[in-house]
């Protein structure tokens, strides 16, 4: 990853002045959010990473843990970075998200390797297929976890395609579930942001 997409301690804030942003912050953040939140049908989500939304997970794990200690706050920085996108990519956390807890357990029996199958397409190119849990399996021969960690990379002429205007789409392709939308403008515009 290249240094300049990377947090440091210096983006950060103490736990002190944190206490006083916070509010305000969390308010952006939310609002941030909403835009890189794509629903893959009504029971799995894609949720794009970052900067903000990076900085307010580790600024929120740091106010939980009351760690203000700089070896601590390393440690955070060394976790949250991996899932910053690189000017190339996209980084999502996928959530596939059953209400129910028996309904929830028989579906991530059904739907093993699904992580693999959630794709990107920039319209006039092949779709790019989502490379998943880099930092640890989660899937076994039983069943997939409810939460994947997903990178989608980008060719240089697929990103130009985009910043010119070209549509979004997403989807996960699996027997056992099957959804794909177009994104909206807003939602493209947020995730153009994440390209160099």
């Amino acid at each position: 990853m290249s240094q300049t997409h990377q947090l440091s301690r210096q983006d950060l804030w103490s736990l002190e002045v944190y206490a006083e942003k916070r509010p305000e912050f969390r308010s952006q953040v939310m609002k941030h959010k909403q835009d890189r939140k794509i629903a893959l049908g009504p029971n799995s989500t894609l949720y794009f990473e970052d900067r903000l939304t990076i900085q307010y997970q580790i600024q929120e794990m740091l106010r939980i843990e009351k760690v203000f200690e700089a070896e601590g706050i390393e440690e955070e920085l060394t976790v949250y970075n991996p899932m910053l996108p690189e000017g190339c990519n996209w980084k999502a956390t996928y959530m596939i998200e059953y209400t129910d807890v028996e309904e929830r357990a028989i579906q991530l029996e059904k739907m093993v390797g699904i992580e693999d199958l959630v794709w990107v397409q920039i319209e006039g190119f092949d779709k790019v297929w989502a490379i998943a849990d880099e930092d640890l399996e989660r899937t076994n021969d039983i069943k997939t976890s409810s939460v994947h960690f997903m990178r989608f990379e980008l060719a240089k002429d697929m990103i130009d395609a985009l910043k010119q205007g070209s549509d979004l789409s997403m989807g996960v392709e699996h027997s056992a579930y099957t959804h794909s939308l177009k994104l909206s403008e807003t939602s493209k515009a947020s995730l153009i942001n994440d390209l160099d």
